[in-house]
């Protein structure tokens, strides 16, 4: 290890100062917030400037979701998004972070049909993106495809609950996890952490659910429409700063309204133009 990845005597979770705080945040980091009873924040990100950003805030965690199918490419879900069009997203955001820990989305259709496709998928984004983990949606069926992956190096992060990649399957965004529908849940999170998952995400799963999960789990938990009893929280970045436009889904808060901010200012940047009050001397050679 180069004195650059070394990390200082570490004295707790949420310790946040110049000298105690990690250089770069692994796994492992986010494992002794669990065991603290302490927190993290993780944002999706798809490129090196807004991944400076939220590294600089301090978020613990950075996402290269396939997300970025539906809010960068315009596309209506994450179904279409390929590999190859990720592992752009997935090099610009390693490129902007520093300290977060660079985790990415296996697209749909990269990893289902054999664990021998989930490591090769996982590899590339590894050694082309320089990616830390890899995130696969599924359940208890893909355990062997977590055994696979981890016995090969590669850190994974569960997703379970709503899956999007199955949205057609599950017959639409709706709440996951209700009624009879609760043992699996959490059956299915139990296998996925057994099988060598390093943290499981779930979305879209009654917040009395995934306080369950939660205290069953040895590893820290994520959740994203899944109340507060979580160890980490995740919300697509558009969503929070309010950049997209329509409805909002009801577990985002909005910490800000960028697209009123940018409409402004671009109207405002137009107006100069055309009336020729910009460029002024002062912009000019």
């Amino acid at each position: 290890m180069s004195s650059a990845e070394q990390t200082p005597p570490y004295t707790g979770a949420g310790q946040d100062d110049a000298t105690h705080r990690p250089r770069r945040i692994r796994t492992h980091h986010l494992q002794r917030f669990k065991d603290a009873s302490e927190r993290f924040a993780m944002l999706t990100s798809y490129d090196a400037m807004t991944a400076a950003v939220f590294d600089e805030a301090g978020v613990e965690v950075l996402l290269v979701g396939d997300s970025a199918s539906s809010v960068v490419m315009g596309r209506k879900t994450t179904l279409p998004i390929t590999v190859d069009e990720l592992l752009v997203f997935a090099t610009s955001v390693v490129a902007g972070a520093q300290r977060a820990l660079v985790v990415v989305d296996l697209p749909f259709g990269s990893y289902e049909s054999s664990p021998q496709q989930a490591v090769e998928t996982s590899v590339r984004f590894l050694k082309e993106a320089g990616v830390a983990a890899v995130k696969l949606e599924g359940d208890a069926s893909l355990a062997g495809h977590v055994e696979a992956l981890v016995s090969a190096g590669i850190p994974v992060m569960a997703h379970v609950g709503f899956t999007p990649q199955s949205e057609h399957a599950l017959g639409g965004y709706r709440v996951q996890g209700r009624g009879e529908a609760r043992q699996k849940v959490i059956d299915d999170a139990v296998a996925l952490q057994d099988a060598g998952a390093f943290s499981v995400l779930m979305e879209m799963v009654p917040a009395e659910v995934a306080a369950e999960v939660d205290r069953t789990l040895r590893v820290p938990t994520i959740g994203i429409g899944a109340g507060s009893a979580t160890t980490g929280q995740v919300l697509v970045w558009q969503d929070m700063l309010g950049l997209n436009s329509g409805r909002v889904p009801r577990f985002v808060k909005q910490y800000a309204d960028l697209r009123s901010v940018m409409t402004q200012a671009v109207a405002t940047y137009r107006e100069d133009v055309v009336t020729g009050r910009f460029p002024g001397e002062e912009h000019s050679f």
